[in-house]
């Protein structure tokens, strides 16, 4: 079993490129040895312009998916064989299209049979693995149009960093992060009020000298997320202060925060849990919902956030929706 073979799909580009060598190589054998003037490399340039006539070099390059340049090369090499001929295009003498010599067009005739041979063998031993390979590379073919793979590789990282969240206490390292995660999500939805400049200013001193907690998500060295829990009054605990950055969200991010929250809630002994967020955000209201909080009437009494039109308290686990990333505090 080659190095290749053992690396799986990562490998799939390099295995399918030394196939692919291999068998340029082994047709080019068989030319040679019934005496055919062409190499495999050559045979989908020859064969279209055989089948559709003379074409310019961008037209085979739509043709055939290869660049521009790769095509006016090959084309400059075949016109120095004395295989391909520039002619003026039909219609608009201007342009220079590429058009088969007599020489090469006699070759294509003489490969004919070969061609045949050729398809019968192939077809054979791909018939002989079970599998019908070229409508396999066809799906996949499509496939890579369908969904650009850049995208994709970015959207399964994003999901395999989310399984490797840590939830953290806060520490002095994450102030910056703490300010930055709940001003971005502010500036792209409100304003910063002055109660949460000064509360992400010194979250020490307002939210855990006071006996309340900041919990961090991170994601390697990357603080990701962020929640808090702020004294309201002796066993009262607001649930403020969530945000997911932008390019994380959507991986239940939230939801690792909001879990660990009232985890730490618990374990203060705290009797009530509330939050404050806006009818806007039904995504987050769905999430706050689905571990048990409850909506009230009306805003809280005395509220800080002009923003906040909500008003929920947290009665129990109730797990009716499984993800979500999601802010609180009038989110």
């Amino acid at each position: 079993m080659s190095f290749l073979s053992v690396q799986g799909t990562l490998a799939l580009a390099s295995r399918l490129k030394v196939i692919s060598e291999r068998s340029y190589d082994l047709i080019d054998q068989v030319y040679r040895e019934h005496g055919i003037g062409l190499q495999a490399r050559w045979f989908p340039v020859l064969r279209l312009l055989q089948e559709r006539g003379p074409l310019s070099v961008g037209e085979i390059a739509r043709e055939i998916g290869l660049t521009h340049s790769a095509i006016s090369q090959l084309a400059t090499k075949l016109t120095r064989e004395g295989l391909l001929q520039r002619e003026p295009a039909p219609g608009d003498r201007r342009q220079r299209v590429l058009a088969l010599t007599a020489r090469c067009q006699a070759e294509l005739k003489a490969a004919r049979p070969l061609w045949q041979a050729m398809r019968e063998t192939v077809e054979h031993r791909i018939t002989a693995t079970g599998v019908d390979l070229l409508d396999a590379l066809s799906r996949y073919e499509a496939s890579l149009d369908e969904q650009p793979l850049p995208a994709e590789v970015a959207r399964r990282l994003r999901q395999r960093r989310a399984t490797e969240v840590r939830v953290v206490p806060f520490a002095p390292r994450w102030r910056g992060d703490f300010y930055r995660l709940n001003a971005e999500w502010l500036a792209k939805y409100y304003r910063i009020e002055p109660i949460d400049h000064a509360v992400l200013s010194e979250p020490e001193k307002h939210i855990l000298e006071p006996g309340g907690a900041i919990l961090i998500a991170v994601v390697g060295d990357e603080a990701v997320g962020t929640c808090a829990l702020m004294v309201d009054a002796p066993g009262v605990y607001e649930l403020t202060k969530m945000a997911v950055t932008e390019r994380h969200q959507g991986l239940g991010i939230g939801r690792k925060l909001m879990d660990a929250a009232i985890a730490e809630f618990e374990r203060l002994g705290g009797r009530e849990l509330f939050l404050e967020s806006q009818q806007r955000l039904q995504p987050a209201l769905r999430l706050y919902e689905s571990v048990g909080f409850e909506l009230q009437p009306g805003v809280k009494p005395g509220t800080h956030y002009q923003r906040a039109d909500v008003y929920m308290i947290y009665r129990g686990r109730t797990a009716r929706d499984p993800g979500g990333d999601a802010r609180s505090d009038a989110a």
